[in-house]
């Protein structure tokens, strides 16, 4: 178990830094989420890391209640079976730490309308969820901004879509410290250049998405005919030559690059591999890679959530460890801005 008064000891001569990471429990776990995000927390094996199950984010989308409560401990053990130790790492569910929200309301007194106005995500969802225009999911950036800056975070992996948010919580960060003082790190965001954005199968100009059509995305939960259904499926182009080209060959080139990631090696090298090859033996190259990878993990997934008292016991371990570290900063936070504290 980590060492909580370590942790919170600025004094400390090898203090880790902070990796902060949250993903909406909100339907299938994607093979692009995977690549660009899960598949990369063993980087992170140094560093204090907390890997949150975002319940509340997804509550700007309405949500079937039944089904939330099923997904937020499924991305959890999903999480677990990805190889993250849940004793060396804090993964939890926003909602269980008040902190979050607590935060989020006095972040909303720091934020501006103008830059709110200016975030390309709310303008895609506003257009996605035209009848559901709620205040929650203009306000998104701002608890994305108290999620991160809670713990003090030093980097957050991140895709390419979500760079802004970080930009704006560093924004948000900057204007509390300007009137109070260090209270909040200014986090960086990590972009992994070769893996940044997965494309959709079907329109390989999108980024591949749980909410697009279910040919579009391959789910970490599709069993391995699915794959190879999919993965044959996935649309390229009458040239016939493999070659990573993403301007004019966007199909074939999200194939190398979904390969590249998976096998650990660069494109060049998996394009050379295939030199002379037809499309039908790159997709069945890329099919059964990623049946190959995803096979260990849906094993130890389905060992996770049939154990019914494992899973409780650890989300509730982590978030009261979430809690601790969370509570310092709000502490501070709340004597800064002179709220009265018994």
């Amino acid at each position: 178990m980590i060492n909580m008064s370590e942790v919170l000891n600025n004094n400390a001569p090898e203090k880790k830094q902070v990796i902060y990471s949250a993903v909406q429990p909100s339907g299938n776990i994607t093979l692009g989420n995977y690549i660009g995000a899960l598949r990369n927390f063993s980087l992170f094996e140094d560093k204090e890391s907390l890997f949150c199950v975002a319940d509340l984010h997804s509550l700007t989308v309405r949500q079937d209640p039944a089904q939330l409560r099923k997904r937020s401990p499924s991305l959890a053990a999903l999480y677990i079976a990805c190889g993250l130790d849940p004793e060396k790492n804090i993964i939890y569910c926003q909602s269980h730490v008040p902190a979050h929200a607590e935060l989020s309301w006095i972040l909303n007194c720091y934020t501006y309308m103008g830059e709110l106005n200016r975030m390309t995500q709310f303008k895609a969802k506003s257009q996605q969820h035209a009848d559901n225009i709620n205040a929650g999911l203009f306000t998104y950036p701002v608890l994305m901004a108290a999620d991160i800056l809670l713990y003090q975070t030093d980097i957050v992996p991140v895709g390419l879509d979500q760079k802004q948010h970080v930009e704006i919580c560093r924004d948000i960060a900057q204007r509390f410290n300007s009137v109070y003082g260090d209270v909040f790190t200014l986090p960086e965001p990590y972009i992994r250049k070769s893996t940044a954005k997965i494309m959709s199968l079907s329109e390989p100009t999108k980024k591949m998405s749980k909410s697009d059509p279910d040919e579009s995305f391959v789910s970490l939960f599709d069993d391995p005919d699915t794959i190879r259904r999919k993965i044959k499926r996935a649309v390229t182009d009458s040239e016939a030559q493999i070659r990573f080209d993403p301007e004019n060959k966007p199909g074939v080139s999200n194939l190398l690059t979904i390969l590249s990631a998976l096998k650990n090696q660069t494109v060049e090298e998996v394009e050379q591999s295939l030199s002379g090859l037809g499309y039908g033996q790159l997709k069945e190259a890329v099919a059964q890679t990623v049946i190959e990878e995803f096979a260990p993990i849906q094993a130890r997934y389905k060992e996770i959530m049939a154990d019914k008292t494992y899973l409780p016991t650890i989300l509730k371990e982590n978030a009261a460890r979430a809690q601790y570290l969370a509570q310092k900063t709000l502490r501070k936070v709340y004597k800064k801005v002179g709220l009265y504290q018994p």
